[in-house]
């Protein structure tokens, strides 16, 4: 009972990891005012590139390179066309989550076509994974593990203790106050923006190069929305969307031991059972959601 245990959350902890790190990066954007559909794809372009950039490097820190890289540059394209031309978000988001799956199977399919690449090592803990049972299964992750809940506290502190963190929370709430005595709307959405763009690539690397050590076409299967799902039952707040993620990540490890058991044939219903969860979070929690006052509205300086 204690070996299913630890490694459950372990298990947990592994699916967690990457709605953990795409949310602590929509946080920002999301108070910022900006809902960011286009995650989505954002996570599988950085799946890819990550995968590409292990390959021709033979490194996974080149990975995580580009994987960063290009969700910066998504998300410099989303902001383009949602903060300088104030196109509706959603429309956006959609648009570059389509554009992104039919250019990753194009990518997949031209470059890497099921190729294994170098995966994220895993680095022990020093005393902590040598504890009997426990040790090797809860504290020996790729840094990516251990960089996520590292930056929930960075993030609360950024968020709530720092002149930058109240610029951001206040041009979502405030945007023309915040213009008014010189803050610019603009430049805070765009860094946001390109943040979580870089938060979102990471994760979705962590998919592809931290979970396995290839390219699955359509392997976030969702992560995007889940993560969008977690900010907003996490109350837009660090330490809530922490435990938020672990609770999907739960489910989702949950899954996959149902799968293993005589109820796996129905496998369907099993499939369902994280998309379900993230359905009656946004039911039971939108409303209650602190959500920022011109969440989704475009800002117009005239």
């Amino acid at each position: 009972m204690l070996e299913f245990a630890i490694n459950f959350l372990a298990a947990t902890i592994r699916t967690a990891t990457p709605l953990l790190i795409a949310s602590l990066g929509l946080v920002f954007s999301e108070r910022a005012g900006i809902v960011n559909i286009g995650t989505e794809g954002i996570m599988l372009s950085g799946a890819l590139l990550g995968c590409i950039g292990s390959l021709m490097f033979t490194s996974s820190l080149m990975g995580a390179i580009f994987a960063a890289a290009g969700g910066a540059l998504l998300g410099l394209v989303f902001a383009f066309f949602t903060v300088t031309l104030r196109s509706s978000q959603v429309v956006v988001g959609f648009s570059m989550n389509i554009f992104a799956m039919g250019l990753t199977v194009t990518l997949n399919r031209l470059i890497l076509n099921g190729v294994r690449v170098t995966a994220y090592p895993s680095f022990a803990i020093p005393g902590l994974s040598r504890i009997p049972l426990a040790g090797n299964a809860l504290f020996n992750w790729p840094l990516l593990v251990y960089f996520a809940l590292l930056m929930v506290p960075v993030s609360w502190f950024v968020l709530y203790r720092t002149n930058t963190g109240l610029k951001v929370r206040a041009v979502g709430d405030h945007p023309k106050a915040c213009d008014t005595v010189g803050i610019n709307v603009f430049k805070i959405r765009y860094g946001t923006i390109v943040f979580s763009g870089i938060m979102s690539g990471l994760a979705g690397s962590f998919i592809s190069m931290g979970q396995l050590s290839l390219f699955v076409e359509n392997m976030v299967a969702g992560g995007g929305f889940m993560a969008l799902a977690v900010v907003v039952f996490g109350n837009y707040s660090p330490g809530s969307v922490l435990a938020a993620s672990l609770l999907f990540g739960a489910s989702d490890a949950l899954k996959f031991r149902l799968l293993m058991t005589p109820a796996g044939i129905y496998y369907q219903f099993m499939n369902m059972l994280p998309y379900v969860i993230t359905i009656m979070a946004l039911c039971f929690f939108a409303r209650k959601s602190n959500k920022p006052a011109f969440s989704a509205v475009p800002y117009r300086k005239d």
